[in-house]
């Protein structure tokens, strides 16, 4: 008894040693990502109200987007085989206007309406009427609804739909086209998030100006698979439905699908894309003059958007980008990102600052690509310009400076590259986060 008293002792001993000694990190100010001002595409109104799913009333949780003129619209959706109702009604509008005719999206945070069953489909497809209703005046026919719906939330709860149904009236009421109504839509879809995700820019397609504004949530279950959490981009440019539909797919697959906080895929993943056209020139589409120019703008502007979501990762502390080179295809190169962006040992490592560079090369080893181990090399590329640590080149490991690479993981954001070494010259970048603490601790009691 004496000996399994000292035993017990030593353990809670060396326990506590273990924990007292280590480094708790700390989560950095994201507030400098609140956009405090914006240029906002012509014809959309948003707003952003509390009907009450959430249990807070300081807490937004309804955000509605219509156009007064028809949309051309594309959406990527979550390949999670339990799709959500909003996922589902949403994937059913889309098909049976092909695109054409979209004038408003509806969102509610709070309640996923995901696992809800055939109560849940008809609770999203009276969402989605009650937007055209309130907006157009009148009731659309069964299955003619031409607003897009979106829910995220805690999975397998119902909606509270008549608190939903009754605030769609205020939240058209109040909905305008200023920085304040646009940011009103963002907080509003907003679950864990620390801060609410709002972008929007210009460009120019010949003479013509155009600008696009979207908006994203999501902090954990982030690991897409043709799509990402919540989120919507609109702009005022003429972009007919196939091209917008293409432009979103390329643009999706290099953002919002290469982001990964902790390797889960949500069941209501959702991207969608809105085009009014209401600031005028010619229609954009496939081959068009303009097609490229806005190929490249959308892509651009998701990959910042989703960069977003990253930063906001829950509980994170660094914000990293891998960048993978020398692959034999572009999807060779994002699976090799994306296994080491999800590897759990990557990222605590990452967290606890440590150069643990063998774990990246394991991830690389297990990623099931053509690799060549023998002119593979790692490097960490400073946020700061200075030069990259090399870790490995060509299958040697470096010496490396630990006091160098302690600065380096020191930082809140840094570069991993990866050089595959396979004389394919395709590459991919992808971004992560670390794993922390705080991460088990947000989701150890999400429901409470």
């Amino acid at each position: 008894m004496a000996r399994k008293v000292i035993l017990a002792s030593i353990v809670r001993t060396v326990t506590a040693r273990a924990y007292s000694t280590g480094r708790k990190r700390v989560v950095p100010d994201k507030t400098r990502f609140i956009a405090t001002s914006g240029t906002y595409p012509q014809g959309f109104t948003v707003s952003g109200t509390y009907v009450g799913v959430k249990k807070d009333p300081k807490q937004l949780d309804l955000a509605l987007l219509y156009s007064a003129k028809p949309c051309s619209a594309a959406a990527v959706f979550t390949t999670n085989v339990f799709k959500a109702a909003p996922v589902q009604v949403s994937k059913i509008i889309l098909d049976s206007c092909e695109g054409s005719g979209i004038t408003g999206i509806i969102v509610n945070s709070g309640c996923a309406n995901a696992v809800t069953g055939q109560g849940g489909i008809e609770d999203a497809w009276a969402m989605s009427s009650a937007v055209d209703e309130a907006v157009l005046k009148s009731a659309p026919a069964a299955g003619e609804s031409k607003t897009l719906v979106m829910s995220t939330g805690v999975i397998g709860q119902r909606l509270p739909l008549k608190k939903i149904l009754d605030g769609v009236p205020a939240g058209v009421e109040v909905a305008g086209s200023d920085h304040d109504s646009w940011m009103a839509a963002a907080k509003a879809i907003c679950t864990t998030d620390t801060f609410p995700k709002l972008m929007s820019t210009e460009f120019t397609v010949g003479d013509n100006k155009y600008r696009i504004a979207g908006l994203a949530k999501g902090a954990g279950m982030i690991h897409p698979n043709m799509a990402t959490m919540l989120g919507f981009f609109v702009t005022d440019a003429p972009v007919a439905p196939t091209a917008l539909r293409t432009i979103l797919k390329y643009a999706v697959e290099r953002s919002f699908n290469s982001i990964s906080v902790d390797g889960d895929m949500s069941t209501n993943d959702t991207i969608a894309a809105l085009a009014n056209g209401a600031a005028g020139g010619e229609t954009i589409d496939v081959g068009s003059a303009g097609y490229e120019v806005l190929k490249k703008e959308i892509t651009e502007f998701s990959e910042n958007l989703a960069q977003l979501i990253v930063r906001d990762g829950e509980g994170a502390t660094k914000f990293v980008t891998i960048n993978v080179e020398d692959a034999e295809s572009f999807q060779d190169a994002k699976k090799v990102a994306s296994t080491i962006a999800t590897s759990s040992l990557v990222k605590t490592a990452l967290y606890g600052e440590d150069a643990n560079w063998g774990r990246i090369t394991c991830a690389i080893g297990y990623s099931d690509v053509n690799v060549n181990p023998d002119k593979t090399s790692v490097s960490f590329v400073p946020a700061d310009g200075s030069a990259p640590l090399k870790l490995l080149v060509n299958g040697e490991p470096e010496n490396v400076d630990e006091a160098r690479a302690s600065e380096i993981l020191a930082n809140e954001e840094l570069t991993i590259t990866v050089t595959l070494g396979t004389g394919g010259g395709k590459s991919a970048r992808f971004w992560t986060c670390d794993l922390s603490h705080e991460y088990v601790t947000i989701n150890g009691d999400y429901r409470s």
